[in-house]
């Protein structure tokens, strides 16, 4: 809820709206707080459901911990884990995300590991606005089928698979998801 009223505090009267990943969930609260302020929504590389018992358990763990000072940023294996197999050898990728998680730092990944995902899938139909759903055509983090409960649950929107990529879309096709948002965003603007 915070950072969807911080985000609100930023943007025009009426506006696109973009989620990736957890920034999906993070979109769907703003939709909540200011429905008519979107004017389109994109949602990609996320979901609606809600933590799995394995998440929760290890939400569970990590709340027990101290909070450690010692992070150093994301691990190679853990980002590969989340990239298409084309890009797992990409050393650029890879350090540029880890760049991005080292600059974050610990305390900031923690807390966004602790959020609670609620299972938002049979609120979904109450989304006013056009949509678009965005996958990944690798199975990694965030699955094809989650995408496709979101545009299932979606009345009216669109879906599109971008070949060649994991859960890093914008990092692993960054044309391509820049082409296919703008066709989507000049076809769908309501001015």
């Amino acid at each position: 809820g915070d950072m969807g009223r911080r985000a609100l505090q930023t943007v025009p009267p009426v506006f696109d709206l973009v989620g990736f990943s957890m920034g999906g969930y993070v979109a769907r609260e703003i939709l909540r707080q200011e429905p008519d302020r979107v004017a389109g929504l994109i949602l990609i590389a996320t979901s609606a459901r809600g933590d799995n018992e394995v998440q929760a358990r290890r939400k569970a763990a990590l709340a027990g911990q101290t909070e450690a000072s010692a992070f150093r940023g994301l691990s190679a294996s853990a980002i590969s884990s989340s990239l298409h197999p084309d890009s797992v050898d990409r050393a650029d990728l890879i350090a540029s995300i880890q760049s991005m998680s080292q600059r974050l730092g610990g305390g900031v990944f923690r807390r966004q590991s602790l959020l609670e995902r609620r299972d938002e899938r049979d609120v979904l139909y109450g989304i006013p606005c056009p949509a678009l759903v965005v996958a990944g055509s690798f199975l990694g983090l965030r699955s094809q089928a989650e995408a496709r409960e979101l545009h299932e649950g979606i009345a009216g929107s669109d879906f599109v698979v971008i070949e060649g990529t994991g859960h890093m879309i914008p990092l692993e096709a960054p044309d391509r998801l820049a082409e296919v948002m703008s066709r989507w965003i000049a076809g769908n603007r309501l001015s």
